[in-house]
């Protein structure tokens, strides 16, 4: 069983937390979280380019000089793609690169990812992180008291809170997501995560409740 140092926001060890990998994810599959990343950032691309083909760049369809007897190599119109001020042979076109994974799969890839955070020592609790009003010189006094401080960083609490959110955003490298918003992505690229201890009980629940979902037999068709 590992154990996890919790500490206050001074940086003081006040606790510490036991916990596994094998709680959050039976095994940590690479291939699983590789897919699911590359499908967060197929979902990212805007896919808005176009470029115009022949039929759509300016110019006349007019033939450029006879067939024969010039000398030089044959030629149609002036739009051709080989010639400069063309349209493109193989013209892009507006598309979506969206697509979307399993629900229970891209669910298993995010526990895979906080385990694997856990595994690398990546991974920091802290008792509490509750602030009184936005203030990003309060949130950078306490990142930097943890040893998080010129690094990227993942924030993580229980629900959405406001006053963390507005105090870490302008803060370079740093993003705030509460446990309902994790995704392995966000929690794959930035270098460390810094949970709090009641937020890392509730993704430990929600990785159970997820583990008994998952091996209870499905139910026959009627």
């Amino acid at each position: 069983m590992a154990r996890l140092p919790v500490y206050d926001r001074t940086g003081k060890e006040v606790g510490s937390y036991d916990i596994e990998p094998a709680d959050l994810a039976p095994r940590i599959n690479k291939q699983l979280l590789h897919d699911v990343v590359v499908m967060y950032q197929a979902n990212l691309r805007q896919g808005t380019f176009k470029t115009k083909s022949r039929g759509e760049v300016a110019g006349s369809t007019k033939k450029m000089y006879r067939q024969k007897g010039t000398g030089n190599a044959r030629a149609g119109s002036r739009r051709s793609g080989i010639r400069r001020g063309g349209g493109h042979i193989f013209a892009k076109r507006p598309r979506d690169f969206s697509y979307r994974l399993p629900r229970k799969a891209v669910q298993l890839a995010t526990r895979m990812a906080v385990a694997s955070k856990l595994r690398d020592n990546q991974l920091l609790v802290i008792d509490d992180l509750s602030l009184g009003a936005p203030k990003t010189k309060d949130m950078a006094a306490i990142l930097k008291a943890l040893g998080c401080h010129g690094t990227s960083l993942l924030v993580t609490t229980v629900v959405h809170d406001n006053n963390v959110y507005k105090s870490a955003r302008n803060i370079a490298g740093v993003s705030v997501a509460p446990v309902e918003g994790l995704n392995a992505f966000a929690v794959l690229a930035p270098r460390k995560m810094l949970v709090t201890k009641a937020a890392l009980d509730t993704i430990r629940q929600r990785a159970a409740t997820g583990s008994r979902d998952a091996t209870r037999p499905a139910k026959a068709a009627s």
